[in-house]
């Protein structure tokens, strides 16, 4: 019996997500699984490297925040008219849990945090962003799914069999009609969310085979990255009909996308000429102590120049006869002028030959 293909693909009723008792918005969750992505194969990627694997957990640490506040100012900035025009309400610029984060405006704050931190550490860049590149490509897929559950983001209307159903949305929630069905709009609509989390995850694929067959450095990779995720960016946002600035009949984000794009592609081309290669793995260690170093004891630091281990010394010591009569080495000391090695300082005998008078301590004598 042959098996019915979905004329269309449907979106949840909801943009929350129960677990338990506890409701979660499904955005935010999309958000955090991706960042959680990004820093575990960052980490593998960097210690491949060379690096210390723990460093790219401290970066994240000023990355994320500074890229959270980015995305959502590069958002409100562009899309203003959203929350500043007549009849708007301003306040819900802060409501960021309702979606509505901008990609290069995270890109920015994030490479503003982490820039902070790898100065602290003593680690470039250009090196961390190539670690991290695939990484954010990965977690921009997944966080694409949070538009889904939103139901926001889609495209043109389509005839095509993976035409996305879109609820009418309020306060997260499907609004309901007088028999309390969903409310859905006129037709089926291009899932554009799903075009861009699929182009994500093949540039991210493609940048890890090109990073292993070429040995990008600094910062090679994370151009690529830029270049071939506005690329796909650009083509999406011809197809999307959600509310936008346009500048000469284009998207805001399209020509952000198409400088973006030809910067990256310079830096590359200008980045391979001058900088062939990838970094070392010691200058990526920074401030991070070197693998198998130990740092030196406090009884071996003490330990008098020639001593051996244990606090022994290497070197004879001459200890005092218990007789009347003197000791053989201080003859001896009389005879060649000097007193080394005496272990208790001693009167020679007036008049003798080497004219000394009291011997002097040596270094590395016990008292």
């Amino acid at each position: 019996m042959p098996v019915a293909l979905p004329s269309s693909i449907p979106s949840p009723e909801q943009a929350e997500i129960q677990l338990g008792p506890l409701p979660i918005r499904a955005y935010a969750l999309a958000i955090i699984i991706g960042i959680v992505v990004a820093i575990w194969l960052g980490t593998r990627r960097w210690a491949a490297r060379g690096g210390v694997p723990e460093a790219v957990v401290d970066i994240a640490i000023w990355a994320v925040p500074f890229g959270i506040v980015g995305a959502r100012i590069y958002h409100v900035v562009t899309d203003y008219q959203l929350y500043f025009s007549e009849g708007r309400d301003p306040m819900r610029a802060f409501e960021i849990w309702q979606g509505g984060l901008g990609i290069w405006g995270a890109i920015a704050g994030g490479a503003l945090g982490a820039w902070i931190a790898c100065r602290r550490r003593n680690i470039p860049l250009p090196a961390m962003a190539d670690a991290l590149a695939p990484g954010i490509l990965i977690a921009q897929g997944i966080g694409r799914w949070g538009n889904y559950f939103n139901n926001e983001l889609y495209g043109r209307q389509t005839d095509l069999p993976w035409g996305l159903e879109v609820h009418q949305m309020e306060n997260g929630r499907a609004v309901r009609g007088p028999d309390g069905e969903p409310v859905l709009l006129d037709g089926l609509y291009h899932p554009t969310f799903l075009y861009e989390s699929l182009w994500a995850f093949a540039v991210a694929g493609l940048l890890i085979w090109a990073d292993r067959r070429f040995r990008l450095g600094h910062g090679r990779v994370f151009a690529l990255y830029v270049a071939g995720y506005t690329l796909g960016r650009s083509l999406f946002e011809y197809l999307r009909i959600d509310e936008a600035n346009e500048i000469l009949g284009l998207r805001v984000n399209q020509w952000v996308s198409a400088l973006l794009f030809v910067a990256a592609v310079v830096y590359v081309i200008w980045s391979a000429r001058t900088r062939p290669g990838r970094e070392t793995p010691e200058e990526l260690r920074g401030t991070y102590a070197e693998p198998g170093d130990v740092a030196e004891t406090s009884d071996d630091a003490e330990k008098p120049e020639g001593a051996a281990p244990g606090g022994t010394s290497t070197e004879d010591e001459s200890t005092p006869t218990s007789s009347g009569d003197e000791s053989s080495t201080t003859r001896a000391g009389d005879e060649s002028g000097d007193a080394d090695d005496v272990a208790v300082p001693q009167r020679t005998e007036a008049g003798g030959e080497s004219g000394s008078s009291d011997a002097e301590d040596t270094p590395g004598s016990e008292k």
